[in-house]
């Protein structure tokens, strides 16, 4: 196990920082957690531009977000929010295409609720999906004939145009905002799919409900946790006051 007390923490949101779908106490708890320690935090999410806006207007100690899957950076500016994306604007095009292209062919399959707010990627909930037998692996092939890239959050599934993934993200950031932080410094928390490119990438931690999607994994987390006492954002708790003390 990596006891190394981090001087950088990326963490998924969905699953990671929630238990189930529910942001609860849990998830302050672990913000007042990482503030008393004076550690930069950045959420690291498959969840909309929209979602982070929200992050960095109502969290003060959030300074950077990372959402879309690695797609789109928001920081704050100088009296407001800075967008920056990851990906040349023809992916984002090609991607909204392709989702005119979706509606018609799948108009009874609803995009996600903060599909509005998303500007390079698109998303389906996965509890939708699961209405109909072998929808997603459906859709998915379709993807796969249309060079359209995607992936599984615990609740999502993400689809996009173009290189994009959590760790190049991450790796940018590090290298333009944290200059004298080294990949070894930083530990990331993860659930699922969508974080692989990360557990690749950094010193990681997967949090237990991780079970659910581990042996599909080629990459896994460095550290895999255990035990309801584990799942979500307690078992980020409980790893990060390991490290801390």
């Amino acid at each position: 196990m990596n006891n190394k007390r981090p001087k950088l923490i990326f963490s998924d949101f969905d699953g990671t920082l929630t238990l189930g779908d529910e942001l609860g106490p849990s998830f302050f708890t672990f913000l007042e957690l990482v503030k008393k320690h004076d550690i930069p935090l950045v959420i690291v999410t498959g969840r909309s531009k929209s979602w982070g806006h929200f992050f960095m207007t109502h969290i003060s100690q959030i300074k950077y977000v990372i959402s879309e899957n690695g797609a789109v950076l928001t920081e704050r500016g100088e009296h407001d929010l800075k967008d920056t994306l990851y990906i040349d604007e023809k992916h984002v095009k090609k991607i909204e295409s392709f989702t005119e292209y979706l509606k018609i062919e799948y108009p009874d399959v609803p995009l996600t609720a903060d599909s509005w707010g998303r500007h390079v990627d698109r998303a389906f909930d996965l509890d939708v999906l699961a209405l109909k037998e072998g929808l997603k692996e459906e859709i998915e092939k379709c993807m796969d004939n249309h060079g359209i890239c995607y992936s599984t959050s615990s609740v999502h599934l993400n689809f996009w145009s173009g290189d994009i993934s959590k760790s190049n993200a991450c790796h940018r950031i590090l290298k333009d905002k944290f200059t004298g932080t080294g990949v070894e410094d930083c530990l990331f928390f993860g659930d699922s799919l969508n974080d692989e490119s990360m557990f690749g990438d950094f010193p990681s931690v997967g949090v237990s409900n991780i079970s659910k999607v581990i042996d599909k994994l080629k990459t896994k987390p460095d550290v895999i946790l255990m035990g309801k006492e584990n799942c979500g954002p307690l078992g980020v708790i409980n790893h990060l006051i390991s490290v801390l003390k």
